[in-house]
């Protein structure tokens, strides 16, 4: 891995664990971070020893937004400089939502604005009881435009019109509730436990045939149930059954034996 100053990425029996070591600053965004993030990410992605990356923070927060002194730079940008930092940040939201392996969102503390975006681009996510969250950027006097489309994904439009017009905090109950988070626990000995189960859930499957899932969910939300869409997933899952690794499921599923990417 790469030498970093505002994360650590570590491999780990299949998970790649990417984490946020920002912690004095709440791992507030500036563009040092973001830039890492996404760098950090596509190091995870070409690593063939990774099938399973985990985004996780140091500290008392996950995210908690823009950093103040990023801000401060940001009020002097030219439109042209303005453009140019929405697309960085637009870019590591894209990276993390189409990496072609599962993501799992550790979630403690603050996520607010952005990193309820980190969290949303994620497959999967998992928070403790205190875990806060707020889509915050009308206070500020701007809108959450580049984190819009993973949030309105996993939470829908309903609560979008709330929590982005309010700006006000919520609980991970009702993160849990709108769909934010798939799963609750105490604290953070809790919240190791409960990755490692899913993690072992998604070590038990084809990582060609996810990546495929993940390609699939992308290309079939929100379409109508039409004649494109039906020759699109039935050529889908055509092209798949003929891949090496779907032969190699239905032969180890018929012959009574683990398939070959759970023999190493």
């Amino acid at each position: 891995m790469s030498d970093y100053r505002s994360i650590i990425t570590e491999v780990d029996g299949g998970v790649g664990i990417l984490t946020l070591n920002k912690a004095q600053r709440h791992n507030a965004f500036d563009e040092e971070l973001i830039a890492e993030i996404t760098a950090g990410l596509r190091d995870l992605a070409a690593d063939s020893r990774v099938r399973v990356v985990v985004l996780s923070a140091t500290g008392r927060s996950f995210c908690a937004g823009a950093d103040l002194n990023w801000m401060k730079r940001a009020a002097d940008y030219t439109p042209e400089e303005n453009l140019l930092d929405a697309k960085r940040l637009a870019e590591l939201l894209a990276t993390l939502n189409e990496l072609p392996k599962p993501t799992i969102a550790r979630v403690q503390g603050a996520a607010y604005g952005g990193g309820v975006g980190l969290i949303a681009a994620c497959d999967l996510a998992v928070g403790t009881y205190d875990a806060i969250f707020a889509l915050s950027e009308v206070k500020l006097g701007i809108v959450p435009a580049v984190i819009s489309p993973y949030v309105l994904a996993a939470i829908g439009e309903r609560y979008c019109r709330r929590y982005m017009l309010t700006a006000e905090r919520f609980s991970a109950a009702e993160a849990y509730r709108i769909g934010l988070l798939h799963e609750l626990v105490p604290g953070e000995e809790q919240l190791d436990d409960a990755i490692a189960e899913i993690v072992e859930s998604l070590l038990a499957n084809g990582p060609h045939a996810q990546a495929e899932c993940k390609g699939l969910i992308r290309v079939v939300a929100g379409q109508p149930i039409d004649a494109e869409t039906i020759d699109e997933t039935t050529e889908r899952i055509t092209r798949v059954r003929a891949s090496a690794e779907g032969r190699e499921g239905l032969a180890a599923f018929l012959e009574k034996r683990p398939p070959n990417w759970l023999v190493d």
